[in-house]
């Protein structure tokens, strides 16, 4: 993705980018004023709304208890359960179904909540079908919806139904109790409840809500206002908890987005809950949305002017220095060899665009004196390169004169002084190398061969010293390329200081590769660091080499490279030089700094 800041033009980005980032800010704004306030509203709402539930809830729940408590009282009444026992002849049986239907109806004359009650029991005594007592057989009981409800309960609330009456049907919620005497089931007492009493109740004292009473199944017993039929409030709401609360609905087909507020009282079997839909709440917060933004918009209006009027005065001055820069160039010089395009920049900047102005003329003047000075040395770099390729004439004299010396010590029989010369001619070859700075593996260690070789010679001829050398290279690793001349500076600083005044000396050479790195490390029995210190400092043989080698390698390489001295616990002296595995020579790139070009 292309970075804007690099391809549109700096006024019309400036310009844009402060009015998208107002924009936003502005939405912002907005939605979260909407957002806050709109929470807000819910919590407050949905707190009042809980108050008022829960006085609903425990006036509902003292109606309800004291139906369940008259219902209780009733079904021990000692009249109603001779009464069931049906013990009686028919003359004493028919007196005690009058006293019975009396002390019911007296119960439902007094307490006006109380819409009828029926009595479902053996044999049955025939009534008016009207009338607010009715016995009914047992046999009738099981064609009840609510009668599943009793078969694991004594008692049981039945939700919204309608009964018969002499005033029509009649909406009713009904309690049913089972009337049990020493385990003997003698029948069931169900008392009807006028659902307009507790529905009143349910509606309060306030604006239409939507409300509902649900019981500890989470079925819909009550409702007033609109209320969805299908509503699951189980996904929402524990209907077996003992605490009250509100949980935001968002998207259900039935219910949209609403406030849903319950109460449940501890120790109670019903909860209620309101529906509020969640615009009614929100409205408010909207509004205040509204104005918001109605405000932000006039006042981007009035920042998108002042926004254009500075963005014109931060951007002419870097016009004033683009156009100067173009018309730069660093080739487009007098006669003099001084001095390109005249720029015209202004002078009555006193700001930052002034220091700018001010470090551009400065930095074209250096720029000249730089470009002159470049074209100064690449002229020196041109001699100096004839002058290398001058010399490097001599060291090819220099390999050819060996090779005629190998051929004198033949013919005249010096056999020891030919193989030495032959091994000179074999390390100057490797040591040119075409001029490459890197080599294989397999080269470097041909040229420690030749060295070695002529060390011993020289040892043999010196009093039979014997100088013995082991090189562990496998063929992967010979194929790896080295900066060349690494390992000879260590091996004559070994065979130099470490076995000085000596007649015997080892050498382990061992190559390996870890990874991505190639470990070498060259191990001597010789005298060691502490006592080839001394020594160096009287020769410069080895210290020279050695350093040459340490900066080779950090010019070359980064990281964890380079070369590690210690002393071995057998005695003598370990080096230890780690280098990356370099399946093929770095090729070094140059880049030419007189090229002429815009300054900028």
């Amino acid at each position: 993705m292309t970075n804007p800041f690099k391809k549109f033009r700096i006024d019309s980005l400036f310009f844009r980018s402060f009015s998208i980032f107002m924009v936003a800010v502005l939405a912002c704004i907005a939605w979260a004023s909407y957002r806050i306030s709109s929470n807000e509203l819910a919590k407050t709402s949905s707190h009042y709304q809980q108050l008022l539930l829960d006085e609903l809830n425990n006036e509902i729940t003292t109606r309800l208890v004291m139906i369940e408590q008259i219902s209780l009282s009733t079904s021990r009444d000692n009249e109603l359960i001779t009464f069931l026992r049906d013990r009686q002849d028919e003359y004493d049986r028919h007196r005690r179904s009058v006293s019975v239907e009396r002390a019911l109806a007296n119960l439902t004359y007094s307490i006006p909540i109380i819409q009828g009650i029926d009595l479902y029991m053996e044999r049955p005594l025939r009534g008016d079908a009207n009338s607010y007592i009715q016995f009914r057989g047992l046999s009738d009981l099981a064609k009840q919806d609510w009668a599943e409800a009793l078969d694991k309960n004594d008692f049981a609330w039945v939700s919204e139904h309608e009964i018969p009456s002499f005033q029509g049907n009649v909406r009713v919620l009904s309690f049913a109790r089972k009337i049990v005497e020493e385990d003997k089931y003698l029948g069931v007492l169900v008392v009807h409840v006028k659902a307009k009493e507790i529905e009143q109740l349910l509606a309060g004292h306030s604006a239409p809500a939507n409300r509902m009473m649900i019981d500890t199944l989470g079925q819909l017993t009550l409702k007033t206002g609109l209320v969805p039929e299908h509503a699951e409030l189980s996904q929402w709401i524990n209907v077996k908890t003992d605490q009250s609360g509100y949980v935001h609905i968002r998207g259900n087909k039935e219910l949209g987005d609403s406030l849903l507020v319950y109460s449940k009282m501890r120790d109670s079997h019903w909860m209620l809950v309101e529906v509020t839909p969640w615009s009614e709440i929100t409205s408010g917060g909207f509004r205040l949305a509204l104005v918001i933004g109605v405000i932000g918009v006039i006042a981007i209006l009035f920042v998108l002017l002042l926004t254009l009027y500075l963005s014109r005065q931060f951007t002419k001055p870097i016009k004033q220095l683009v156009t100067a820069m173009r018309q730069y160039f660093v080739g487009d010089r007098d006669e003099t060899g001084s001095g390109g395009h005249p720029v015209d920049l202004p002078n009555d900047y006193e700001n930052e665009f002034g220091y700018l102005f001010d470090g551009y003329r400065k930095q074209m003047e250096q720029i000249e004196e730089l470009y002159r000075s470049l074209r100064r040395r690449y002229e020196q770099q041109r001699k100096a390169e004839i002058e290398a390729l001058q010399a490097n004439i001599n060291p090819h004299f220099l390999y050819n004169m060996l090779d005629q010396l190998n051929w004198m010590a033949i013919e005249a029989g010096q056999d020891e002084l030919s193989r030495i010369l032959e091994l000179m001619g074999r390390m100057f070859r490797i040591g040119l190398s075409n001029g490459n700075s890197f080599i294989t593996i397999g080269e470097e260690l041909e040229h420690i061969h030749c060295y070695l070789e002529i060390q011993q010679l020289r040892w043999q001829a010196g009093g039979g010293g014997e100088l013995e050398y082991t090189i562990d290279a496998p063929f992967s690793v010979q194929e790896l390329f080295i900066p060349k001349l690494t390992l000879q500076p260590f091996v004559e600083n070994a065979i130099v200081h470490g076995f000085n005044g000596r007649t015997q000396g080892k050498l382990w050479i061992t190559l390996e590769e870890q990874s991505d790195r190639l470990v070498i490390t060259i191990d001597d029995d010789g005298a060691g660091l502490q006592q080839a210190v001394p020594r160096e400092r009287k020769r410069r043989t080895g210290g020279y080499g050695i350093r040459n080698v340490k900066e080779r390698i950090a010019g070359y390489f980064e990281g964890a490279y380079g070369v590690e001295l210690s002393q071995r616990e057998e005695g003598g002296t370990r080096v230890v030089i780690t280098l990356p595995k370099l399946l093929e020579p770095p090729v070094p790139q140059f880049i030419d700094p007189l090229e002429p070009g815009p300054a900028a």
